[in-house]
């Protein structure tokens, strides 16, 4: 079966070349275009694509609002969205949207079909140019406060809950991976993000991208 895509963009030229892009592959069907927010909503309720690749800037409704939207409706539809901006504000909103991947609109082809292909595998996914800059900033960042790192702080368990946190498992699946118990995972999920001085997924997500742990 292929991965059923939805593309959202208002320039038809990108979702025309999109289109082709996937398609030339074999394991994609690209089953609907929209070329605003709203008629993104709306096909992807009506469609229940795999994935929903959206442009950050739409008209009438942008991607990330978008992305929160589809989100909360179909939540087995996995976000891509697809982006001019590499800066941090950015990539945070759109995790808290509920995307898992983000990717530059200059990214090379090849970068576009590993994007689609890890989150369409539930993984979580970032150009590397936007994994360089903020693995770069979060150094230069330690750098000038004269910290020291946070990651140093967790145990090795919690070091391997949280990778398995990052790449899209749920407590429930990382449970059954290590044969602890659900309220188990649980605790070690609050321990880290209280060591790490994190609030929730997103920004633990978006943690892990800064200290190369994602790319």
């Amino acid at each position: 079966m292929p991965v059923r895509v939805l593309i959202a963009d208002d320039h038809p030229l990108i979702r025309s070349g999109l289109r082709t892009l996937l398609e030339r592959e074999g394991e994609f069907e690209v089953i609907g275009e929209a070329a605003d927010g709203y008629e993104a909503i709306e096909l992807a309720t009506a469609l229940k694509p795999d994935i929903a690749m959206l442009d950050v800037s739409m008209p009438r409704l942008n991607g990330i609002d978008t992305a929160q939207h589809i989100s909360q409706r179909i939540p087995r539809t996995r976000i891509l969205l697809v982006s001019m901006h590499s800066d941090e504000a950015y990539i945070l909103r759109a995790l808290k949207s509920g995307a898992r991947g983000y990717l530059l609109k200059a990214s090379p082809e090849l970068d576009v079909l590993r994007a689609v292909r890890a989150v369409a595998a539930g993984n979580a996914y970032f150009s590397p140019e936007v994994t360089k800059l903020l693995v770069e900033d979060y150094v230069r960042q330690l750098q000038q406060r004269g910290a020291t790192d946070s990651y140093d702080l967790l145990s090795i368990r919690e070091k391997e809950i949280l990778q398995l946190l990052v790449s899209g498992k749920s407590n429930r699946e990382i449970a059954d991976l290590l044969h602890i118990s659900v309220s188990t995972v649980e605790t070690h999920r609050t321990n880290i993000l209280t060591k790490l001085g994190l609030h929730n997924l997103p920004e633990l997500i978006l943690y892990a991208v800064r200290k190369g742990l994602l790319s």
